[in-house]
């Protein structure tokens, strides 16, 4: 297939089968746009949607995210992961407002130079929203483009990745930008899947190499497999007499930065010290059930104990300190498995285990 083949073919498909009632797709935005772009980087469309909306409807505007306070961000990002994603979601907001009246850039380059928007990321918001000619290679696009031309090389490989970019813009066409991005997007998400690719219903199969080649699952090449390293912690909920939990907010950079956690202890002997860091006086303490998350370079265990706790007269509560209520939680950004841990902590108070 000649390129205007390729991208004619997409276009008629996606005439036909495309998505176009995505939440991002309708009142068509930059801003709305973009946050979708963000929040899909690692994550799927079906996680994406409830948080799309219910971030959209807090902070409605560039202007509403550039002025949010930084916990009520992460409180709405809280479960997606990855939250660098949603601080520099923050700084980039507050740069578009601050540098650019408020209005994104138009073009790929200036784009790409805002916290957290790539190349990729750049071209789709650009195309989406504005029309401009550019081209995508995320995690779909990249699967469907490898397989047509059965590109040997793991894709994210400097060399392997210039090389699709070429096959990319080769294919970009220079009508209709904005539909043939969200078609090659779809055409990822539905039939170029992973796993099992619905080859029969492809509108470029037969230009497609590795089809030709009966080795689809071979495309695109996979990232040389590395042995997660373990990691463990203990993480104790100290609870007060009102059943509050104790929480710091970590550094803002950093693992989980700025969000509100547990504290991290070796062993249990540290646990003493703790209390004496925090002038409280620790009681009854109960083992949890553990809890193993998984980070993109390491696994962190965690071993949870719940510790009664008071506080000492006169204590000085910090700033970075706070005594979370389970009843009627703050709007605060919390790291996934805290969450899972808090939940444990309130059914283990109810039962009784310890008040």
């Amino acid at each position: 297939m000649s390129p205007e083949q390729f991208n004619g073919a997409v276009l008629a498909w996606y005439d036909q089968h495309g998505r176009k009632d995505l939440p991002w797709q309708q009142n068509i935005t930059p801003y709305r746009v973009w946050v979708s772009e963000i929040m899909l980087q690692q994550t799927q469309v079906s996680t994406v949607l409830g948080y799309f909306d219910r971030f959209m409807a807090a902070l409605p505007t560039v202007k509403d995210l550039a002025e949010a306070p930084e916990d009520e961000v992460l409180h709405l990002w809280t479960g997606l992961g990855y939250y660098t994603r949603a601080r520099n979601l923050q700084k980039t907001a507050q740069i578009v407002m601050r540098e650019h009246g408020g209005e994104f850039p138009r073009s790929v380059e200036a784009l790409s130079e805002l916290p957290g928007i790539g190349r990729s990321t750049a071209g789709a918001i650009a195309s989406l929203s504005m029309g401009v000619r550019a081209p995508i290679l995320d995690g779909n696009v990249k699967r469907v483009l490898a397989r047509y031309v059965a590109q040997e090389g793991y894709p994210d490989e400097p060399k392997v990745a210039k090389q699709l970019w070429d096959v990319a813009e080769r294919f970009t066409p220079h009508e209709r930008v904005n539909h043939y991005t969200q078609a090659m997007m779809d055409l990822g998400a539905t039939l170029c899947t992973r796993s099992k690719p619905t080859c029969l219903l492809c509108p470029v199969r037969s230009g497609c190499q590795a089809h030709l080649l009966g080795l689809e699952i071979r495309y695109p090449v996979s990232k040389p497999r590395k042995t997660l390293p373990q990691k463990r912690t203990l993480m104790p909920l100290l609870v007060n007499a009102a059943g509050d939990i104790l929480l710091y907010r970590r550094p803002s950079t950093g693992l989980w930065g700025g969000l509100w956690s547990l504290p991290e202890l070796d062993d249990l002997s540290q646990l003493d010290e703790l209390g004496q860091q925090q002038q409280l006086t620790l009681g009854e303490r109960r083992e949890l059930e553990g809890l193993t998350h998984t980070f993109s370079h390491f696994q962190l265990a965690i071993e949870p104990w719940l510790v009664e706790a008071t506080e000492q007269p006169g204590r000085v509560a910090e700033a970075d300190w706070l005594w979370y209520n389970l009843a009627t939680p703050p709007r605060l950004g919390l790291a996934a498995p805290v969450k899972k841990l808090l939940k444990r902590a309130a059914q283990a108070i109810t039962a009784g285990e310890p008040t």
